[in-house]
């Protein structure tokens, strides 16, 4: 661990602005927190605790999901806007979130006429984030996402289904599958234990200090599918 630590300090190539993304309950907190502390990069979480129509949403379903999503989206952007002079040259961060992602929740759970509303709200606060040097996107199935969320016990999130955990992993399939704004390490996460296996922990910042291309796989567990 030591000499990965001064490898990765050390490291001209060491990404600036990392970004941690996947469905809820994949452990990018977990991760973000990890990394963060390790390479003490300030961090920006996703207030996630914070939105007081989420407890609704996961409810009580479609009626609540125009507030919820808005409350995101406004909360996101002001953090983007509040990021040091919106420009992270020669500055380091590591967030658990990305705004672009927030069109991929609105176009799950929104009807038409909101998702419509919705975009106009978003194209009125002319957001221009910054792009990160690296997102580390998180894949695991439906399954996996829905042990996970009910271990960490937070009770508005025990009545998530897993038919809409399903759907929401698949629309994080399709949203990097065409995302190019930046470069993109993709993690079978489905086995993996960041919080307390060194090893796996070790394993992913050896592939981040390595990353070739705009577009990566790691797979800790290559015969576990």
């Amino acid at each position: 661990m030591l000499q990965i630590i001064a490898a990765a300090k050390g490291s001209k190539t060491l990404p600036q602005y990392l970004v941690i993304e996947g469905p809820i309950g994949v452990g990018k907190t977990t991760l973000a927190k990890k990394l963060a502390g390790l390479l003490n990069y300030p961090l920006l979480l996703e207030p996630v605790t914070e939105n007081p129509f989420l407890d609704r949403f996961y409810a009580e379903g479609a009626s609540q999901a125009l507030p919820t999503q808005l409350f995101f989206l406004l909360q996101r952007a002001k953090q983007v806007q509040d990021m040091p002079g919106n420009d992270l040259l020669e500055r380091t961060l590591i967030a658990d979130f990305m705004i672009e992602k927030d069109d991929l929740f609105a176009t799950l759970t929104l009807d038409p006429a909101e998702l419509d509303l919705y975009r106009q709200i978003h194209s009125s606060l002319q957001l221009v984030p910054p792009k990160p040097d690296l997102v580390i996107y998180l894949q695991a199935p439906a399954r996996v996402l829905q042990q996970r969320v009910f271990r960490r016990g937070i009770d508005f999130e025990q009545s998530i289904h897993i038919d809409y955990l399903d759907a929401l992993a698949d629309s994080y399939t399709e949203f990097f599958h065409y995302y190019d704004e930046a470069p993109v390490l993709i993690v079978n996460a489905a086995e993996i234990d960041f919080a307390n296996n060194d090893e796996h922990f070790n394993a992913l910042l050896d592939q981040i200090l390595h990353m070739e291309g705009t577009r990566q796989f790691f797979n800790p567990n290559p015969t576990l599918l």
